[in-house]
């Protein structure tokens, strides 16, 4: 029944001199995504729209068109998208072929009551002969004559069951039924590519998702402590890592030991310590690992006051421990704001897996809750060598392309 999927914009149309660069990035990000489906397709820009239309004409197969839609919806940059019937500017052709449509989809409408029902019309052509508000009456007394005033309810709502949309625009215009909710945002790509400290909690996977929301695509690093974590760490987190990479083009996973560190940590430096320097370190690395990869910027999961490393204070002494921006997309959420977006994204059920990690290793039993710089700087003086341990970390990272 479809012929072409229009895609509609929100952000990107308040980029002003700026706006073809994000086109364009969104527009190879649909492309890229569609490469998944086993279909010709084309992808191009029409005048604030995005449109996708099978290669050699003719219309989508229903079972590519619901693939489409798969993978629209975690396309960033879009705000919605809808299977559309391209027609001829004539009135005639609108109203017919709405009508055709129309039967189908109340001939499939299974409730029990009338379907509510409305028209939404846009006429950007200002010389067609009715305004958006004659086309939708037309419509409606049109379809009322077809099948009966008494089979649905005209409701001009947004909860209305069914919606008829028409476009009328200056080369063609258009008629759908369907619109779906796209993530909006930006397009992955449109921003610079960062580092995100990937762990196997809740929290820092949906800070990888909400930075690449904002067009930045992202590597990931994490960290485990084997022989004293098990490989399920690992594996979990590179589990997550590929659920995020839906939302763009893969990210790289790097995967570091801090063990050797740890050990350091644990035998030349205060009990109470030990998790504000460990963060101090994987600050180190990451920013080592960002410099060595081109990534702008290190974002985290973390929420001022969740846990000991996270306070105010805490937070500023590991933040000094580096030059580069750090990134956090969650600092003002709480634990259920994150949740709701985990369980949205598909990371919460991996993220629910209990798997031990880097930070329960030798973890202090009432950690600091607020250490200052200069003692955290003499604590780490006390750890011989300890700029070499680091390096041999960083050297003996895994890369999971």
């Amino acid at each position: 029944m479809y012929d072409c999927v229009i895609c509609r914009y929100h952000e990107i149309a308040t980029k002003g001199n700026n706006r073809n660069m994000f086109e364009k990035c969104l527009v190879d990000n649909i492309r890229h995504a569609m490469r998944a489906v086993d279909f010709k397709m084309k992808v191009r820009r029409i005048r604030g729209r995005v449109w996708i239309e099978p290669e050699n004409g003719g219309t989508f197969p229903e079972d590519i068109l619901r693939a489409v839609e798969n993978i629209l919806k975690d396309v960033f940059g879009l705000e919605s998208f809808s299977p559309a019937k391209l027609l001829t500017v004539d009135m005639d052709d609108i109203r017919n072929t709405a009508l055709d449509m129309a039967e189908k989809v109340f001939g499939g409408f299974a409730g029990s009551e009338k379907p509510h029902f409305r028209v939404r019309a846009r006429r950007s052509n200002k010389r067609f002969p009715l305004t958006s508000k004659d086309i939708e009456i037309d419509l409606v007394t049109a379809l009322a004559g077809r099948v009966g005033s008494d089979v649905f309810k005209i409701d001009l709502s947004d909860d209305a069951d069914i919606t008829l949309g028409v476009e009328v625009r200056d080369e063609f215009s258009l008629v759908y039924f369907d619109t779906f909710r796209g993530p909006g945002g930006l397009p992955v790509g449109s921003n610079p590519r960062v580092l995100t400290l990937l762990s196997g909690g809740i929290d820092s996977p949906v800070a990888a998702w909400q930075i690449m929301k904002r067009g930045s695509a992202t590597d990931y690093l994490t960290f485990h402590s084997s022989p004293y974590t098990p490989p399920e760490t690992v594996d979990k987190v590179r589990g997550i890592a590929a659920e995020l990479n839906r939302f763009q083009r893969k990210g790289r996973l790097f995967v570091a030991n801090l063990a050797e560190f740890q050990k350091a940590v644990r035998d030349n430096c205060a009990e109470r310590m030990r998790t504000v320097l460990y963060r101090r370190a994987m600050f180190r690395i990451a920013e080592m690992v960002a410099l060595r990869e081109d990534c702008k910027a290190i974002v985290t999961g973390e929420a001022l006051g969740q846990v000991a490393s996270q306070t105010v204070a805490n937070m500023d002494t590991i933040n000094r421990a580096i030059d580069m921006l750090v990134l956090r997309p969650l600092v003002g959420a709480d634990k259920l704001e994150a949740i709701a977006v985990a369980e949205r994204i598909g990371t919460m059920k991996l993220s629910s897996v209990q798997v031990p990690d880097s930070c329960t290793v030798f973890a202090p039993s009432s950690p600091a809750t607020s250490v200052p710089v200069d003692l955290a700087l003499k604590e780490e003086a006390k750890i011989p060598g300890y700029a070499q341990i680091l390096q041999k970390i960083v050297d003996d990272i895994e890369i999971n392309a």
